[in-house]
């Protein structure tokens, strides 16, 4: 046999080998394909086509659920998400620093749902930008409190003192109903308090400097303000404690927190075991375990 004879066979063999190889890989590559696809089916994504109906048994339906800097991320991942797990979803928060992303998010189908906004809030928003947006329930709600770094009551605010408030419509509403319910102003009686602006102030006896400032900076602004009105959502994120407040809001049904979805979604099976479980002796027990056992309670409990 020459030696070129064997050369050929070596090479071949080699050919051979790397072929099996290449074979290998592929078929590995397939499999891991195959794992993966069967993964996703057993843990489905939420799409307002599944969430129309119960998961199967062993499924699991992802929710993701907006929320903005606060307590309710929290709620969401120690009390609402555990509660429905058994029911076959598996919910997990995003989080956004404005009060505009999450109801559009919603909207568009990025998220199943979100909490982080009273019923005011959401029907001047969804009127306003023309979203088709449902709530499913309240929850319990941390109240907007008036803070201040230099004075410690009501009584010792003085003459002249600046006042942040949040700048979006129903915020600013709210908070200008706060002053009123401390006496700090009054509004013009013909007002839709839900609606009330700055020049819809009557009297002002402190001559108090109204500032308007986003919601999100509410709480840094008491450094350079006298006095803030901030969203217990955004208080709670800074480490404001109600007990620390001059005074908390007197709560009605429309500032209570409320969990939303996609007008859509609201009747599907998502949509009624949250409604349920938002009004459930379960739930109400859960909160009172938890670190949201002083938060306002909802009207409808």
């Amino acid at each position: 046999m020459s030696i070129f004879t064997t050369n050929n066979r070596n090479r071949d063999a080699r050919r051979h080998s790397s072929r099996v190889v290449v074979n290998a890989k592929r078929i590995a590559a397939a499999a891991l394909a195959m794992i993966t696809l069967a993964s996703a089916a057993a843990c489905g994504s939420a799409s307002s086509d599944n969430l129309s109906s119960a998961p199967k048994k062993s499924q699991t339906t992802k929710i993701v659920v907006g929320v903005c800097p606060g307590p309710y991320g929290d709620m969401v991942n120690k009390v609402i998400a555990p509660l429905l797990k058994d029911d076959g979803y598996e919910l997990s928060t995003k989080l956004f620093n404005d009060y505009v992303q999450p109801n559009k998010a919603l909207a568009s189908g990025s998220l199943q749902a979100n909490l982080f906004q009273h019923s005011n809030y959401l029907n001047k928003f969804k009127a306003d930008n023309n979203l088709a947006l449902t709530p499913l329930g309240q929850v319990p709600t941390l109240g907007l409190g008036i803070y201040s770094h230099k004075y410690k009551s009501v009584s010792e605010i003085k003459d002249g003192s600046t006042v942040s408030i949040a700048s979006d419509g129903s915020n600013l509403a709210r908070s200008l109903g706060v002053l009123e319910q401390q006496k700090l102003v009054t509004l013009k009686g013909n007002v839709d308090p839900t609606k009330a602006t700055v020049n819809d102030i009557a009297t002002n006896p402190k001559n108090l400097v109204i500032k308007p400032l986003d919601a999100a900076q509410l709480a840094r602004s008491l450094s350079t303000v006298d006095v803030s009105l901030v969203p217990g959502n955004f208080a709670w994120a800074a480490g404001l404690k109600p007990k620390e407040a001059l005074a908390m809001e007197k709560q009605s049904e429309g500032v209570i927190n409320i969990f939303v979805v996609n007008t859509k979604d609201a009747n599907s099976d998502f949509g009624k075991k949250t409604k349920a479980l938002l009004v459930s002796d379960k739930f109400k027990k859960a909160i009172a375990n938890s670190e949201f056992a002083d938060f306002g309670k909802p009207t409808t409990w």
